[in-house]
């Protein structure tokens, strides 16, 4: 294939410049696609992909339960390789036209279960080493340290982050560019299915779970939405010009859910677990991700309250005498 033809294939897969990571468009994208191109001459299927990339972060994670610097270097780089399958078998359901609902499924677990078997890896690590600078060991502590930095800070943040940047995709490519999807939606597909259907609609309920919480934690987004939906049918030129607006606002927040989802942590796993300080990793996500993550969801919130105020009608006045 020609360079041409490469830079396009690979331009294609970019949703948009605004949210794709640099990180992403210069370095795993491209490795991906190459790979993507060659599982599709040799007929591999994308769901195979996703499930070597989920042993793939598995056995990273066995690689980060060892103190040494060489096992740790190869857990860096096979949870590398698992990232780039996971960029791959997107790719390759795209040229191969193979989308199917158990990939949706493996696509969306994938990451989850590479994240818990680190996370495990570093518990186990850590459980018999004494604290820094104190003569206690870990023990239980560093179980609800991981499960805090797990459960409570690593799932809610990639989760919202995700759904900003599928809200930006939304006004800035139309439905057709986003997976902008709500509850109430994913029930009715549920629940339009027949029995014997059974895992379609247990997809459908779980992401219909996944989507109610994203709402839950957006009321102001919640309340923008509505409202703006009704404005693009009485009023195009205003919705238009709030659509601007909302895209003026969200922009600088898309560096940080960029920030908030794989990358910037698969670095810092890894660099803190070379150092053999992986209870540094912890922190990081409670402090340092927690403070980014609470000013990207209050800057969002209080944008979409502005623009939702801009949208109310104005109140009438009493002209008579």
């Amino acid at each position: 294939m020609d360079k041409n033809k490469f830079n396009e294939l690979l331009r294609s897969s970019f949703k948009s410049d605004e949210t794709e990571e640099w990180l992403d468009i210069h370095f795993n994208r491209p490795i991906g696609l190459a790979f993507a191109l060659m599982w599709q001459k040799l007929g591999v299927t994308p769901n195979t992909i996703t499930i070597l990339s989920i042993f793939l972060g598995i056995a990273a994670g066995v690689m980060f339960y060892f103190t040494d610097v060489a096992h740790n270097v190869a857990g860096a780089l096979l949870l590398m390789l698992a990232n780039f399958c996971d960029s791959t078998d997107g790719q390759l359901a795209r040229l191969t036209n193979q989308k199917s609902l158990i990939g949706r499924i493996l696509d969306g677990v994938s990451g989850d279960i590479w994240f818990f078997a680190i996370y495990l890896a570093f518990v186990l690590r850590l459980q018999d080493q004494l604290i820094p600078l104190m003569s206690l060991r870990w023990g239980i502590g560093i179980w609800v340290l991981a499960a805090i930095a797990g459960f409570l800070v690593h799932i809610p943040q990639s989760s919202l982050s995700d759904y900003y940047r599928q809200i930006h995709l939304y006004f800035l490519l139309g439905r057709e560019g986003s997976e902008l999807d709500n509850s109430a939606a994913q029930q009715a597909i549920a629940d339009s299915l027949p029995r014997e259907q059974w895992l379609a609609r247990l997809f459908h309920k779980f992401y219909g779970n996944y989507c109610r919480n994203q709402e839950v934690r957006t009321p102001k987004f919640q309340a923008f939405f509505a409202q703006y939906q009704q404005v693009q049918q009485s009023n195009p030129a205003l919705a238009a010009d709030i659509s601007r607006q909302l895209l003026d606002g969200s922009r600088p927040l898309m560096p940080l859910t960029n920030i908030l989802t794989f990358n910037t942590r698969a670095i810092v796993l890894s660099l803190t677990a070379i150092l053999n300080c992986p209870w540094v990793y912890f922190l990081f996500e409670i402090i340092v991700l927690t403070i980014l993550y609470v000013h990207m969801h209050h800057s969002h919130e209080r944008l979409c309250q502005r623009l939702t105020e801009q949208m109310e009608p104005a109140p009438q006045t009493d002209t008579q005498l």
